[in-house]
């Protein structure tokens, strides 16, 4: 269904937005992508794209970019640094947000508008799983701006009848990903420290996954007007992910728990020293947090909406992951 229509990316240059605009352009579809003035990733430069050079907030780039779109797969976002400044945050969320679904209202013919969002609207998962009728609990400044550009958006498509699908994907990953490079790392070590001492639980989604279930929420009707988490089946202890990778590396690995709340207050004190200073801090609140807070999801709307499978368990995901870390000498 996707084949010959015209489809704008946004976020195209990054780990998620890459792997999309390339089945894109397998399916056929007439893609456009926004990026920045920077290097075009090496898999997309042979492909049949119209690039728009600007910002993705910048009313002209997206007024010249959405001409005669069909569908928009708005994937952009601002990544947690400590020298990204808040307006950034807000800028790339919500402005981006607000002015390619009012140029998509001006479009004929415009069938679907995809909101890639993220679980972390949700915040902290203090018991049980949440879903998508769980009540918005953001927790930073990248949380805060995500969840204000879905409320909005929402209220827009309400009152001018535009067409939506919301994503919030949990954690990605797969090769390509280098976020969670450090915790793959961790299982090298012969003692890991682990902070706090709750359930440490991690809610992950495989890339391929999550792009082939935003192609097809992106044309199925039972999914148009959906907000959708977008995940693994069964969210998975931190604990349990750096067992996985121990075994495939034949380390036998010790935990240590120790106290959150020492690590916090460091990570605290060095942001405020260093982001005046326009420098990156050596350990951030949010890393701190990432052993301390729970993210556990019910997955199953994804999956009963259209009868969508997965194709990657988290053991198999974290397995290739792994061999493609391996591959590019990276651990």
């Amino acid at each position: 269904m996707l084949k010959n229509q015209k489809v704008l990316v946004t976020g195209a240059t990054g780990f998620t937005g890459n792997l999309l605009t390339q089945k894109l352009c397998a399916l056929g579809a007439e893609v456009h992508a926004i990026r920045r003035k920077k290097t075009i990733p090496e898999a997309l430069t042979d492909l049949p794209i119209t690039w728009h050079v600007g910002d993705v907030f910048d009313p002209a780039v997206i007024e010249n970019a959405m001409q005669g779109i069909h569908y928009v797969f708005h994937v952009a976002a601002a990544y947690r640094e400590a020298k990204i400044s808040d307006e950034t945050y807000w800028n790339v969320h919500l402005k981006s947000t607000q002015l390619l679904a009012e140029a998509a209202t001006r479009q004929e013919g415009f069938r679907r508008f995809l909101h890639v969002s993220t679980v972390g609207v949700l915040g902290h998962i203090a018991s049980g799983r949440a879903d998508e009728n769980s009540p918005y609990n953001p927790g930073d400044v990248y949380q805060e701006s995500k969840a204000e550009a879905e409320k909005w958006l929402l209220g827009f498509a309400d009152k001018n009848s535009l067409p939506f699908t919301v994503i919030r994907p949990a954690a990605i990953y797969g090769p390509g990903d280098r976020r969670l490079l450090k915790l793959f790392k961790m299982a090298k070590l012969p003692v890991v420290p682990i902070l706090g001492f709750g359930g440490g639980f991690y809610h992950l989604v495989h890339v391929e996954d999550l792009t082939d279930f935003m192609l097809e929420a992106s044309v199925q009707e039972t999914a148009a007007g959906e907000i959708i988490i977008c995940g693994a089946k069964e969210s998975t202890p931190i604990k349990e992910i750096i067992r996985m990778v121990a075994d495939q590396l034949s380390k036998k690995t010790l935990f240590l728990h120790l106290p959150a709340w020492p690590f916090f207050a460091i990570a605290y004190l060095c942001e405020g020293l260093c982001k005046p200073l326009n420098l990156e801090p050596f350990i951030y609140p949010r890393r701190v947090a990432f052993f301390t807070k729970d993210r556990k999801f019910n997955t199953e709307k994804m999956r009963s909406l259209f009868n969508y499978q997965d194709r990657y368990s988290v053991h198999k995901g974290i397995e290739q992951t792994l061999k493609w870390y391996q591959e590019k000498k990276w651990l």
